[in-house]
């Protein structure tokens, strides 16, 4: 396992994080402690979660996957091998009004309580990073096009998030700031606030990448590098899509676009003809698709680290094998090519 460090700090965290949004939905308590032991003992420190997860978001569900990394770290006594990463949700806007009441905003009352329950549930005095999980305002994410500026922009002002975020690690309750889901501008106010005002400053970006969705290259890539806010990649082998086990129509039982058929983001037309292209030609190679989309991500410069998730250990065991991959010129090549023939189709 390689390590990197998250900018700006001294704390260096593995290539690969252990993304937990299936823990208390698709997998038990046992099942989450069983891939949370497997991936320490394969040097993982890093570890991803967030307040509204499992995933999907139910109000019956909220805060399980918190509450099973908390057990998790109590019964293992691991809390000083990892770093841990959590979120609080933004607006629920018609979806997420269990959350404090459908109240939830990145002001200081809902950051105060959303930090204080994470807290708890995770059975920790303190969080390494804690991020926003999506940006208060209304503006493009989860793969919104055509953006349109609202005439009345009631949002919270990104100084008053940050200020109380800035409370926060004074009082110790948690290390680092990170955004998710963000837009070039969102970063580029919170780091120019940070500066003027001598708050923190943002560590880390988690928004998705993968070899579909590459539009991260667009305007953050640049952003990572130069202001030095690295890539936190999420959905890295967009929902499953990329290891080949839906193309022609296949649906195995159990498997998450089955369970969810809604979360349709990486199945489009162009979505699957592109992911037929990148699976044949990981096989020509002889290699695993799955595999091979990590080790793409993993590749990246502007990435940080690299949030796998798994719903078996024989899956997650596979996927920690990304590390072992390095992609040749000539197989980057033609990955570059399939994405001139496709790209982004799954922005």
């Amino acid at each position: 396992m390689r390590y990197h460090q998250l900018s700006n700090t001294d704390v260096q965290v593995s290539e690969l994080c252990l993304g937990t949004m299936t823990f208390g939905e698709q997998n038990t308590e046992q099942e989450g402690f069983d891939q949370l032991d497997m991936a320490v003992d394969h040097g993982i420190n890093f570890i991803d979660t967030a307040e509204m997860y499992p995933v999907p978001p139910r109000a019956e569900t909220m805060g399980r996957t918190e509450t099973i990394i908390g057990n998790w770290l109590a019964r293992r006594k691991r809390r000083d091998d990892v770093i841990i990463a959590t979120k609080v949700a933004g607006p629920g806007r018609d979806w997420l009004k269990y959350i404090r009441g459908g109240a939830n905003r990145l002001d200081r009352d809902n950051i105060r309580q959303a930090v204080s329950a994470s807290l708890q549930r995770l059975q920790t005095d303190v969080i390494d990073v804690y991020q926003l999980h999506w940006p208060d305002r209304e503006t493009n994410c989860f793969g919104k096009l055509g953006y349109v500026h609202p005439e009345d922009d009631a949002s919270v002002p990104l100084l008053e998030t940050l200020q109380v975020l800035a409370e926060l690690v004074d009082e110790g309750k948690i290390r680092h700031v990170g955004v998710s889901n963000e837009t070039p501008w969102g970063v580029m106010r919170l780091v120019q606030m940070s500066a003027e005002h001598g708050l923190p400053r943002p560590v880390s970006i988690q928004n998705p990448y993968n070899l579909l969705n590459r539009t991260f290259e667009i305007g953050l890539a640049e952003i990572a590098h130069r202001e030095s806010v690295g890539l936190l990649a999420y959905s890295p082998m967009a929902f499953g899509v990329l290891s080949g086990k839906y193309l022609a129509g296949q649906r195995p039982p159990g498997s998450r676009l089955v369970r969810f058929p809604g979360y349709d983001r990486y199945s489009n037309v162009q979505a699957q003809k592109a992911s037929h292209d990148y699976v044949t030609l990981a096989r020509d190679y002889g290699i695993d698709p799955a595999q091979m989309a990590l080790a793409y991500v993993n590749s990246r410069p502007f990435v940080t680290s690299n949030i796998i998730g798994a719903t078996s250990t024989s899956q997650l065991r596979s996927n920690l094998k990304s590390v072992d991959l390095a992609l040749g010129a000539e197989l980057l090549g033609e990955i570059e090519e399939i994405h001139r023939r496709h790209p982004n189709p799954s922005p």
